[in-house]
C-alpha cells in the first residue's frame, strides 16, 4: 500500500499537522484525512514504502549499537530528529539505514517516536516499543534506552555464548559424516574389487561394510532427498501449534540440553521482566509482553494464565509458584522482591545469576563434548580402516591353503 506524506490544519483549531498515512490511493487519503476534520493544504506519495525490512534482516548487534548511540545522543541533548539522522548515515546495514529514515521521516511529521518504531515490527519487538513509549510517557527517553541497549547487550552476549559452544561439535559430527560417506562411496569399493579375487570368504566386519557401501551407492541420491525432506519436514511441524507444543515441551526435559534451552528460557524471562517493571508499565502489560518474547509456549501458556491469577489479586510469586515450569529459587526471588518492593533488582539478580550457569554448564559441556567427539570419530574411521585390512592380515592363511 502507497504511504502519503502530508501538511493539513484542523477545521476547529487551525493547528498546522505535518504527518504520514498508508492509503490505496492520493483520493483515498485526502477523503480519510477529511473524515478527521482536517483540510488538506499538500499531500505527495512518498518514494518508496515504509517498512522496508520484509527483504532483509537487521542483526541483533546493529540494533544494540542503535540504541546506545541513540541514548547517549538524546542524553548529550540532541533534538531526536538530529539524532536519527545522525545515525542513519553511521550504519552500513543498509535494511537499518532504511528504517531510520523512516522513523526520521514519521517523526517529523509528528508521530511519536515509540509509534515510528512499532510500524517496523520485524525490527524493533512490542518489548522495545513499549519500553520506549514508557520512557517517553515518564520523560526518561535516555535512560530507558540505555536499559533497552544493556538488555541487548545481555541477550546478544548469550546467545553468542551459545552459538560458539555449539560450533565446535556441529563442525566435527559434519566433518564425521563426510569422512564416512566418502569412505562408503570412494574407498570400500576399490578394497572391494581387491577382496573379489580372494577366492574366499570375507570376515563379517568386512563383508557387512562392503554390504552397506554397496547399499549407499545405490541409494545414496535418495538418502539425500529423504534427509532434506526429514529436515523440512521437521522444521515445518515445528512451527505449526502442535508442533511446537510437542517440541517445547520436551526440550526443557532432555538430559543436559534441556536443562540449557530452560535456563536460556527462564533467563530470558526474568531479564525481560525486570526491564518492563523498571520502565514503570503496568504489570499485566508487562506479563503479556513477556509472554510474547519468552521463547516457549509452556511457559507462554503459564504466564497467561498467572495473568489471569493476578487479575484476581493474587501476588506474581504466587501465581507464578503454581506452575512447575518456574523453578522454586524464581518463587522465593520473586517473593523476597515484592515483601521489600524491590521485585525489579531481584529478577535481575535471578537473570544474572541464571547467565553464569548457563555460560558454566556450556564450558563443562564443551570441554566433555570434545574428547567424546575425537573418540567417535577415530573408532568410526579405525572401525573402517580395521575392517578393509582384516582380510589382507588373512592372506598368508590363504596363500599356504593354496
Amino acid at each position: 500500500m502507497p504511504s502519503y506524506t502530508y501538511i493539513a490544519r484542523e477545521s476547529a483549531s487551525g493547528r498546522e499537522v505535518r504527518s504520514a498515512l498508508d492509503a490505496n490511493s492520493e483520493q483515498a487519503a485526502v477523503a480519510a484525512l477529511l473524515n478527521r476534520n482536517l483540510l488538506v493544504i499538500s499531500i505527495q506519495e512518498k518514494v518508496g514504502k515504509k517498512g522496508k525490512t520484509a527483504g532483509g534482516k537487521v542483526a541483533l548487534q546493529d540494533l544494540v549499537v542503535f540504541t546506545r548511540q541513540l541514548a547517549t545522543m538524546i542524553d548529550a541533548g540532541l533534538a531526536m530528529v538530529q539524532s536519527l539522522q545522525a545515525l542513519s548515515e553511521q550504519t552500513t546495514n543498509k535494511v537499518m539505514r532504511d528504517v531510520i529514515k523512516d522513523v526520521t521521516t514519521r517523526v517529523e511529521g509528528g508521530d511519536s517516536f515509540s509509534d515510528a518504531l512499532g510500524k517496523h515490527p520485524k525490527v524493533f519487538t512490542k518489548l522495545y516499543v513499549c519500553m520506549v513509549g514508557a520512557g517517553e510517557k515518564g520523560g526518561l527517553l535516555a535512560d530507558i534506552l540505555a536499559r533497552l541497549a544493556t538488555y541487548l547487550e545481555s541477550t546478544a552476549r548469550l546467545r553468542k555464548k551459545v552459538k560458539s559452544a555449539m560450533m565446535y561439535p556441529t563442525a566435527v559430527t559434519l566433518v564425521a559424516i563426510g569422512i564416512t560417506v566418502f569412505l562408503l562411496v570412494k574407498v570400500v569399493p576399490v578394497f572391494g574389487d581387491v577382496f573379489k579375487g580372494f577366492g574366499s570368504k570375507l570376515p563379517a566386519p568386512t563383508q557387512f561394510l562392503l554390504d552397506l557401501s554397496a547399499f549407499v551407492q545405490k541409494t545414496f541420491l535418495y538418502i539425500i532427498v529423504a534427509g532434506v525432506a526429514a529436515v523440512y519436514g521437521w522444521l515445518y511441524f515445528i512451527k505449526t501449534p502442535p508442533g511446537r507444543w510437542f517440541w517445547d515441551s520436551k526440550r526443557i526435559k532432555l538430559p543436559i540440553f534441556g536443562v540449557i534451552a530452560h535456563k536460556i528460557c527462564l533467563a530470558r524471562f526474568t531479564r525481560t521482566l525486570a526491564s518492563l517493571i523498571r520502565s514503570g508499565i503496568p504489570i499485566l502489560e508487562v506479563l503479556s509482553i513477556t509472554a510474547n518474547t519468552v521463547g516457549n509456549v509452556v511457559m507462554e501458556k503459564a504466564i497467561r494464565i498467572c495473568m489471569t491469577d493476578i487479575e484476581r489479586g493474587e501476588s506474581i510469586s504466587g501465581a507464578l509458584g503454581k506452575h512447575p515450569v518456574f523453578p522454586s529459587m524464581i518463587i522465593r526471588m520473586l517473593s523476597a522482591g515484592e515483601q521489600t518492593g524491590k521485585i525489579d533488582s531481584m529478577l535481575e539478580r535471578v537473570a544474572d545469576f541464571l547467565d553464569e550457569e548457563i555460560e558454566t554448564t556450556l564450558s563443562g559441556l564443551t570441554s566433555l563434548i570434545e574428547p567424546l567427539l575425537i573418540v567417535f570419530l577415530g573408532v568410526v574411521v579405525g572401525g573402517i580402516v580395521i575392517a578393509m585390512f582384516l582380510p589382507i592380515f588373512g592372506l598368508s592363511d590363504l596363500v599356504s591353503k593354496k
